[in-house]
């Protein structure tokens, strides 16, 4: 048999799996490389995800990996992906695993490394993570709904978020000291969001539930759940180490591909939150499928 797989997936979340499917399908060798920590660990459920609402993500993957497992030319690989380099022909990817560091070889690679969050420094947020301190109200608000919610602002999209928010539940925009504009102070009227410009310093309650949330000034504001847009970061460097182009993204930097989740390296996919700017499972999947789809495309053209 050919050493060398047709195609190395890394990352075994919702687009690695989607991915690694679409290049099973066309019965081609592939490998699928996971460390075994996505970025939905922390959230108990998944939603808005067609088929899967309110399944827990770990079951979903379960489940993919269990389907993708039933064709006879993929191969699984439980690992860190440390290293990726380009040779004649393909890749070469290193990876740790129980065992020790192994590598392996692709004509083609399909990163879906995810992303790592990097939350605001507030007491009481990390243990709220994924469930009253969430970022997506599509994925999550519906959970929440009825509730005072409040959004913590401190990046480009905040004002924009508030505006969607009362859809949910009565809102409170905690500006964190910025500015907001006239025009969006405007919107946010006309849809009943309370702006409350004093910082919020700390979390309070018994956690993962929120009870409230502590000002600089003292005082203490009841909320339900607190919508935050946490600035991200590749989980992997195996993007930049093979010199991927990444863009400025709103809360990070994004992966950079084209239409066909091809990246500026030639054979190196993309797809899932890496490689965009709107994060959910189900776009994370639609992606996944496509960047497969174009990669045997390209192992058939060129």
């Amino acid at each position: 048999m050919d050493p060398m797989f047709d195609a190395i997936v890394v990352g075994g979340g919702f687009a690695g799996l989607s991915g690694a499917l679409q290049l099973a399908r066309a019965r081609r060798r592939v490998l699928l490389v996971d460390a075994g920590e996505p970025r939905n660990r922390f959230a108990a459920s998944a939603h808005g995800f067609l088929g899967h609402d309110g399944k827990p993500p770990h079951q979903i993957r379960a489940e993919g990996r269990a389907q993708l497992a039933a064709y006879p030319t993929v191969a699984f690989a439980d690992g860190v992906a440390a290293d990726a380099q380009a040779v004649d022909g393909g890749f070469v990817v290193a990876f740790d695993t129980a065992e020790g560091r192994r590598e392996e070889r692709g004509r083609r690679l399909l990163l879906a490394t995810g992303v790592r969050d990097e939350l605001p420094p507030l007491p009481g947020m990390t243990e709220r993570w994924g469930h009253t301190v969430i970022h997506c109200p599509y994925c999550h608000g519906y959970e929440v709904a009825g509730r005072t919610l409040g959004i913590l602002g401190g990046d480009p999209m905040t004002a924009y978020k508030a505006a969607i928010i009362p859809d949910w539940g009565p809102a409170i925009l905690f500006t964190q000291g910025e500015e907001v504009a006239a025009e969006q102070v405007a919107v946010l009227a006309a849809r009943g969001v309370t702006i409350e410009r004093t910082p919020v310093v700390a979390l309070l309650g018994g956690a993962p539930e929120l009870e409230a949330v502590r000002l600089a000034d003292g005082r203490q504001v009841a909320l339900g759940a607190l919508f935050v847009s946490p600035r991200t970061q590749p989980a992997s460097p195996l993007a930049a180490q093979l010199g991927c182009a990444f863009d400025d993204g709103p809360f990070g930097p994004v992966l950079r591909v084209d239409d066909t989740k091809r990246t500026t390296v030639p054979g190196v996919f993309a797809a899932g939150d890496v490689a965009a700017a709107m994060h959910s499972g189900i776009l994370a999947a639609a992606a996944g499928a496509l960047a497969g789809v174009h990669t045997h495309h390209s192992l058939v053209f060129g």
